[in-house]
């Protein structure tokens, strides 16, 4: 069995319908899961303290709680998977949730295979690998430095927080340094091969990377080349 659907894999399924959570959380079980119901947003958080789950899956329209603020809280908690589930699904709202924190979002309704699939790819960028590769830190700017083995980033001597999907991100425009990524190759390569049309996925990111690295009045670390992709600034490219 592999890691993605191990016994120890614990699923957070935070839904009220009752018709969802049954399809889901059997398929979950069948697959070797162990899935731990929430149907109401305010036992959200006490259930993501106790449970320490390996993901959560999420819908948006919640009694007491707003959805988005809810995904808000346990980004701000957790570096657990986030995968949103709803009916809602225009642009907006998921660009929304990715700037939230969600590390992918899914439309109501929706196959049960493609769910388990972005489950799978999703438990891969989250779970940290068992045995990293040793590679030497890599200077992204002056006084920021990333250690791809510790998977972690420093800024002057101070860790800053990434989420894995941010990590991930960064990880791939470090190691190619200079040289342009299109938007598919970076969400094939982070996100998974189901993902190469999601170009918002991308965009949401570098963004929260930008905030969260570049400062103000300082010099670019991941530049734009419009329509086409996104490069971290250096060497020959």
């Amino acid at each position: 069995m592999s890691i993605e659907n191990s016994p120890s894999t614990k699923v957070l399924l935070i839904e009220d319908d009752p018709n969802i959570v049954d399809l889901i959380r059997a398929n979950l079980l069948v697959r070797g899961f162990d899935a731990v119901v929430c149907t109401d947003g305010r036992r959200a958080l006490p259930l993501l303290e106790t449970e320490q789950p390996d993901i959560v899956l999420l819908d948006l329209m919640l009694p007491q709680a707003d959805g988005f603020e809810l995904c808000k809280s346990i980004r701000e908690r957790s570096g657990v998977g986030i995968i949103i589930v709803s009916a809602r699904g225009g642009e907006r709202d998921k660009v929304t949730a990715l700037n939230a924190g969600a590390d992918d979002y899914m439309t109501k309704p929706f196959g049960i295979e493609e769910l388990l699939a972005r489950v799978t790819a999703t438990l891969r960028r989250t779970r940290p690998a068992a045995e990293p590769e040793p590679m030497e830190p890599i200077r992204v700017a002056p006084g920021l430095t990333l250690d791809l083995q510790a998977q972690q980033v420093v800024r002057d001597g101070h860790p800053v927080h990434l989420t894995p999907t941010e990590f991930a991100l960064l990880r791939e425009l470090a190691v190619n340094r200079g040289k342009l990524l299109s938007h598919a190759t970076l969400l094939r390569r982070v996100w998974g091969p189901g993902y190469v049309t999601d170009t918002e996925y991308v965009r949401v990111y570098v963004g929260r990377l930008r905030a969260k690295l570049e400062t103000d009045g300082g010099p670019p670390i991941i530049l734009t080349h419009p329509r086409a992709g996104y490069r971290m600034a250096g060497g020959d490219g």
